[in-house]
């Protein structure tokens, strides 16, 4: 993490790195490829309305195949180090964190990187990717299974892409209530007061390995 002084005086802490901005990026734009072609495939009435059935399929299908790509390449080679540490964050949670979600917050609580609900949205994205690639190449090369297999993929891509949408909505929703968490996203930077009321934990260990002044 870096500490820099801006022309106003105030501190910067850089929160993501370009390679964790980009993978944030290419992740939301595969998202909401999926979920704007997933609509007319559950209701086929809207076929040929928006876009060809054929060019629909092959969309979905494409951008469902490379979904996992920009999370892979992000973790990676040397340039993963950030993405690394942060996947680090999000699967080590602390009794204070339990007893905060236990609590629905209610519970005193020194926040890390990333406070519990956005830990758990992260598992949420990550499982979601894998379980929505697995259910979704057994639909499309159903050939390969039993009737009974696919049925089950069905009822699980379907339950999971209703849940995706809700919370992808809700994601939205945080992010744009939560300016300066947004913003960090878009240039990397939060401010250091920022850090301090929402992330004191995490300023707290890395301001000493990597200060500018």
């Amino acid at each position: 993490m870096s500490i820099t002084q801006s022309p106003a005086t105030s501190l910067r802490v850089l929160r993501f790195d370009r390679v964790q901005r980009g993978a944030h990026w290419a992740n939301a734009l595969l998202f909401f490829s999926l979920m704007f072609t997933a609509i007319p495939l559950y209701f086929g009435s809207l076929f040929g309305i928006v876009l060809p059935r054929h060019l629909i399929e092959m969309i979905h299908l494409w951008s469902g195949l490379a979904l996992p790509l920009p999370i892979i390449v992000s973790l990676i080679g040397p340039w993963g180090k950030a993405m690394r540490r942060d996947v680090r964050r999000i699967n080590y949670w602390t009794g204070e964190e339990i007893r905060w979600m236990r609590t629905l917050g209610r519970s005193r609580l020194e926040v890390d990187k990333f406070n519990p609900g956005q830990k758990l949205n992260a598992i949420f994205v990550g499982a979601s990717i894998l379980v929505m690639l697995v259910t979704g190449a057994m639909l499309q090369w159903f050939r390969f299974f039993s009737v009974p297999w696919r049925s089950g993929a069905t009822f699980v891509h379907d339950l999971f892409a209703y849940a995706i949408f809700f919370v992808v909505v809700g994601h939205i929703v945080m992010a744009l209530t939560h300016r300066d968490t947004l913003r960090s996203i878009f240039n990397g930077w939060v401010s250091r007061s920022w850090a301090e009321r929402h992330a004191a934990r995490w300023l707290g260990e890395e301001q000493p390995d990597h200060t500018e002044l």
